[in-house]
């Protein structure tokens, strides 16, 4: 068991991404007005009002979406008669610790298009985690710090692009 405070996952992007959310909610908002303001004067944007509601639902889907994915996941405790376990802190700032006997399956799916690697964890009992992109980690720390866990990992199901040789 890996004790100390080793990092095994660290995200390149880390942040919520607000500005540009706020900046596609605020057009879309706008784009709305405009369709209502021409159905209210008698016009045909019946279309309009229905795809930018659409797009709302689709950027609010992404945000709950987004919000949950994984940014950093650490080895922590481990002392003397403890066994160690795992922090993961996702995108909106959440902080939780498991047990290192908690965890299924770790798995790196690496993308060889452009050099990243994505998270893909399970849990007993829970739900699926993925983390963000990040560079492609070393699989050793994650198995001394799960032994329990099925650690893999794979190339993405697309390759590179371009003409075959």
């Amino acid at each position: 068991m890996a004790a100390g405070d080793d990092l095994l996952w660290d995200a390149d992007d880390r942040s919520a991404r607000w500005v540009p959310r706020l900046r596609r909610i605020g057009v879309t908002a706008a784009f709305l007005g405009v369709a209502g303001l021409l159905l209210w004067t008698d016009g045909h944007a019946g279309w309009a009002l229905r795809a930018g509601a659409l797009h709302l639902l689709g950027e609010a889907a992404h945000w709950v979406w987004d919000r949950r994915r994984l940014v950093e996941a650490r080895v922590v405790g481990g002392g003397p008669g403890r066994p160690a376990g795992l922090r993961l802190r996702r995108v909106g700032g959440r902080t939780t610790e498991h047990d290192a006997d908690r965890v299924l399956r770790v798995l790196v799916v690496h993308d060889n298009v452009h050099d990243l690697a994505r998270l893909r964890l399970r849990l007993r009992g829970g739900r699926p985690l993925f983390g963000r992109p990040a560079r492609p980690p070393a699989l050793t720390p994650w198995r001394r710090a799960c032994p329990k866990a099925h650690v893999g990992a794979r190339a993405a199901r697309w390759g590179m692009p371009g003409i075959p040789d």
